[in-house]
């Protein structure tokens, strides 16, 4: 037969778990993410990287000028290098119509090329 528990005896467990919870927290703050490949950098920067390329060029022209989309493209996949591939538009998004393609080296972040999406 089952015997009955009581709330009372799992009180310990719901302020151990936090506890445990907390130094793990505090523990694994600087860490890698292991999710995450190693050895090229965050499609986060490729894009910011993309526009500060851009914005470099012709400041006037880019300068409302973000990233859309950031996709990665391994070596063989129309490129030679493993690269990003970021799709960069005005603000006020303009359906493709002026937006521009940066492709970004995914090992040290420097532009490989830039065109008009195809």
């Amino acid at each position: 037969m089952i015997t009955a528990v009581t709330r009372r005896s799992f009180l310990w467990l719901y302020p151990a778990w936090i506890a445990v919870c907390a130094i793990l927290f505090v523990a694994l703050r600087g860490s890698d993410d292991p999710s995450r490949r190693g050895g090229r950098i965050l499609n986060v920067e490729a894009g910011s990287r993309a526009v500060a390329y851009l914005r470099a060029r012709d400041a006037a022209r880019y300068r409302d000028y973000e990233p859309v989309h950031i996709a990665w493209a391994p070596a063989g996949e129309g490129g030679s290098a493993n690269r990003w591939v970021v799709l960069c538009d005005k603000h006020a998004h303009t359906g493709l119509q002026e937006a521009m393609v940066v492709e970004v080296d995914g090992k040290d972040g420097h532009v490989l090329g830039v065109r008009k999406p195809l």
